[in-house]
């Protein structure tokens, strides 16, 4: 008979799909950039990228605290996030909406991150693993740092010329 499952095989199993998660949004963010019309979401995209590449290094440094190896396990939700920027990307490329629309995909990808990285942190504190805890802290504040600068950009900026007819 298997072993039952416990919240130390949940901690890791979902490691693995953040893990998978940042390494695909650092695949994504060039991309995203590009397709970016005003200079301040490029800049956007840009410093998330950096600050992603910070977010893999650091969960590299859980796996490696845990004894474990780093590795991915394929997370459907945020191949179905970026699927849909592309879709976005795709369909409003040419048109005054296409950075709303990109926030606004770039914002389904941060929430998705503050979920996991919230739950993840919760549970390192229970499991008593108090190092992976302060890394993952670090991680959930940087993202939600960065949906508050793109609801600022949203506001100030895209959405506002995504109203406007040409």
């Amino acid at each position: 008979m298997a072993k039952d499952k416990t919240l130390d095989d949940l901690f890791y199993d979902t490691l693995k799909d953040i893990y998978y998660a940042e390494r695909q949004i650092l695949k994504a963010l060039p991309k995203m950039a590009r397709g970016a019309q005003s200079p301040e979401l490029k800049a956007a995209f840009e410093k998330h990228r950096e600050q992603t590449e910070g977010h893999v290094e650091r969960l590299q440094q859980v796996f490696e605290s845990l004894g474990r190896r780093a590795q991915g396990k394929t997370c459907e939700a945020i191949e179905g996030i970026i699927a849909e920027g592309e879709e976005i990307m795709d369909s409003f490329k040419s048109g005054p909406a296409i950075d709303a629309g990109l926030i606004s995909a770039a914002q389904a990808v941060e929430h998705y991150e503050i979920a996991r990285y919230g739950t993840l942190r919760t549970w390192a504190e229970q499991l008593g693993h108090k190092d992976v805890v302060q890394l993952l802290e670090m991680t959930l504040k940087e993202e939600e740092q960065t949906d508050k600068d793109l609801t600022k950009l949203a506001v100030a900026n895209s959405n506002v010329k995504a109203t406007k007819v040409a």
